[in-house]
């Protein structure tokens, strides 16, 4: 089995049909999809989804792409809210100067106050970075400065610089369906030398999707799909791939229960 690390089933892309994509996630041996937050203000939502299906879960947080629409986000509304029993993680919370939709100070103090959040938790930071190696990196140190925390640099396309800077810090790193892509492959060769008990795989669905479905919504079955082609990477069988990333999800992700005989069968 499979478990999609990172999805937003609470998008509006799913609401026509988001049992059936629940279901062919299933049907495809994903049996487990962590649907992510990216507004704290929509947190019910998200929380909503995870309570409809015994398979789902969440996380509570602010991309930074909100961050100017949450700038004071509080570390106790985010411990508070993480309380949920269908809540995993923090975040997602980071830096993005690709779009630079959010003041870059404004989003690194919104990061620090999930890195906070993560830290009091316990729970592990789903952390968005893209375009922005070199202060994720200054962020990331000088908050495990102040007490290390678990997290997760999710979708990742950076820097194998980042990557190595990540590891460590103790960051396991995932990745998405950008790592099928013909022209991707520094970053399969990055994935290539991530320890195999530090990798996760997602599809940041509905966005992202592998080959051979680019330009294409994608989905949290397509999981599978993104994979074959790490497994492939890391000289593993696609079965040892999947039962390492599911154990990786399982003891980074803690707060979620343990495989049922039915999963696991």
């Amino acid at each position: 089995m499979l478990i999609d690390s990172h999805c937003h089933l609470d998008f509006p892309d799913f609401a026509p049909e988001r049992d059936a994509v629940v279901a062919r996630a299933v049907a495809a041996g994903v049996k487990r999809m962590i649907t992510i937050c990216t507004h704290v203000a929509k947190f019910p939502q998200v929380a909503a989804v995870a309570e409809a299906y015994p398979n789902v879960w969440c996380t509570v947080g602010t991309h930074p792409h909100n961050a100017h629409l949450e700038p004071d986000t509080a570390v106790a509304t985010l411990v508070e809210l993480s309380k949920h029993p269908r809540c995993v993680g923090v975040g997602e919370a980071g830096l993005d100067y690709h779009y630079d939709r959010s003041p870059r100070d404004v989003a690194e103090r919104v990061f620090r106050a999930h890195c906070a959040a993560a830290r009091e938790t316990g729970l592990p930071l789903v952390i968005h970075t893209r375009e922005a190696d070199a202060d994720t990196a200054r962020i990331l140190r000088d908050e495990m400065g102040q007490g290390a925390f678990r997290a997760l640099l999710h979708c990742f396309t950076a820097s194998r610089e980042l990557a190595e800077t990540g590891l460590e810090l103790g960051l396991s790193i995932s990745f998405s369906g950008v790592v099928t892509f013909k022209t991707a492959q520094a970053l399969r060769d990055i994935a290539r030398d991530v320890p195999l008990d530090r990798i996760l795989v997602e599809t940041d669905a509905p966005y992202l999707a592998p080959a051979p479905f680019r330009g294409k919504r994608n989905e949290p079955a397509y999981t599978a799909h993104t994979a074959r082609i790490l497994a492939e990477a890391k000289g593993v069988s696609e079965a040892a791939f999947a039962a390492a990333t599911t154990a990786n999800v399982l003891r980074l992700f803690s707060k979620m229960p343990a495989l049922t005989d039915a999963e696991a069968a």
